[in-house]
């Protein structure tokens, strides 16, 4: 770490002892593989939404998805993002991010084929 950011390092230290926040990476192995098993769940996750963009990018038809559900589903995710920004929280970061892009992707195809 160079010097410029060692001081900084050493306030977000402080502040985790001062706000009496969990050790990350979490000391108790159980802790530690479900912060891992959620990193695995925030990248699978939103990668369920690949067989609905496939579909309708392969047949070209969006019929019978709605346009309003995707759309309001894209602009939910944003708060989240910011919560996750805001918080330093990398799933939900991760997680609301790549929802996000996965639902404007949909979005996208149902403007061009619906």
């Amino acid at each position: 770490m160079s010097r410029a950011f060692a001081g900084f390092h050493h306030l977000h230290l402080r502040k985790r002892v001062h706000q009496k926040l969990q050790k990350y990476p979490h000391p108790h192995p159980t802790v530690r593989a479900f912060d891992n098993f959620l990193m695995f769940v925030a990248v699978v996750g939103p990668l369920m939404n690949i067989p609905q963009i496939y579909k309708i990018f392969s047949t070209q038809n969006a019929t019978g998805v709605s346009l309003i559900s995707f759309s309001m589903f894209a602009i939910m995710e944003i708060p989240w993002i910011i919560y996750g920004i805001i918080h330093k929280a990398k799933p939900i970061v991760i997680t609301y991010t790549l929802w996000l892009i996965t639902n404007l992707v949909i979005v996208a195809g149902i403007l061009m084929y619906g």
